[in-house]
């Protein structure tokens, strides 16, 4: 059975910096965002966080002949038409139910099943005793609790709704996709609503018995050795102080991994600082701080937030 830390929360939180922090660790194995893997890296051949096209990637062509027996052996808009059917935000309430018709819950272990299968490759291949999948989409990991074949733990990981509102906005290139591509962006009315919707989400997953660690990107990164040190324990493994000589509360030392997709920091490599971003309280202009904290109010204030923000 493959044991997976599945990184979820809403883009923009985090997750990346974290999922590469924790592959640094001995017996762990940094996938990037395995959701995007099947457009973007079969279909679409873009490149690793190796820097390899994904087609010349001998980590991923090793994972896809051990999962499938090649990649070309796995119908990739089958695998859409599933997600397409199972795999939406809108789906959560259903997904989150004790039962389901026997119909749909043969269409959602179909579909969870091409995961587990590259959860287990990748574990082989690599050697590590967890793989770490940083999709975050909640309605992914609401279809993975019904995998017999996981070992599912999920860190989520919140953000201040401001700070991940104002980060939406911004314009970031996506440099594997080689044609000027950028990434989504979302005004900042929009972020707030998906930012309460996905991190609900996660909270009902671990009312229906998935074992659930919240982590708050700000108090993470004020002490990054400990939450490495904590979710390492969480995932089943103890790490040793040499483990952690990679990363201090200033800096930490990356090397290349193969992420699937993600955020462009996965093709970062060396030194790389880490402090929390918080220009947002100054270049987020007031009254759109206003709203997304109004949209956000309860959650924010359960999660420890202030209210108020300052400049």
């Amino acid at each position: 059975m493959a044991r997976v830390l599945y990184i979820g929360g809403l883009g923009r939180s985090g997750t990346t910096l974290i999922e590469r922090l924790l592959g640094e660790l001995p017996g762990m194995c940094a996938l990037g965002e395995v959701v995007h893997l099947w457009q973007r890296d079969i279909r679409d051949d873009e490149r690793c966080g190796c820097g390899a096209a994904f087609s010349a990637c001998d980590f991923w062509d090793a994972v896809g002949e051990r999962a499938f027996g090649g990649w070309h052996q796995v119908d990739v808009y089958r695998v859409l038409a599933l997600r397409e059917m199972v795999e939406r935000t809108r789906h959560i309430p259903r997904l989150a139910a004790a039962r389901l018709p026997e119909d749909h819950v043969e269409l959602i272990e179909e579909y969870a099943g091409y995961y587990s299968a590259i959860y287990e490759a990748a574990a082989m291949v690599s050697g590590a005793s967890v793989v770490i999948d940083s999709s975050k989409h909640s309605a992914l990991a609401h279809c993975l609790r019904w995998a017999p074949g996981i070992d599912l733990r999920v860190v989520h990981v919140v953000r201040d709704a401001r700070g991940v509102a104002y980060s939406w906005t911004k314009t970031v290139v996506r440099p594997e996709a080689g044609d000027g591509a950028e990434m989504t962006r979302y005004s900042p009315t929009r972020s707030a609503l998906l930012w309460n919707a996905h991190n609900a989400a996660f909270g009902l997953l671990a009312r229906r018995g998935v074992p659930v660690r919240r982590v708050r990107y700000e108090q993470f990164l004020a002490d990054p050795r400990r939450g490495l040190r904590e979710l390492a324990g969480f995932a089943g493994l103890d790490v040793s102080a040499a483990d952690l000589d990679f990363v201090t509360e200033e800096r930490a030392e990356l090397k290349p991994v193969h992420s699937a997709a993600g955020n462009p920091m996965r093709f970062t490599v060396g030194q790389v600082p880490l402090r929390r971003d918080d220009t947002w309280r100054s270049a987020l202009p007031p009254t759109q701080r206003r709203l997304v904290g109004a949209v956000c109010a309860p959650l924010l204030r359960a999660y420890g937030y202030p209210l108020r923000s300052s400049r």
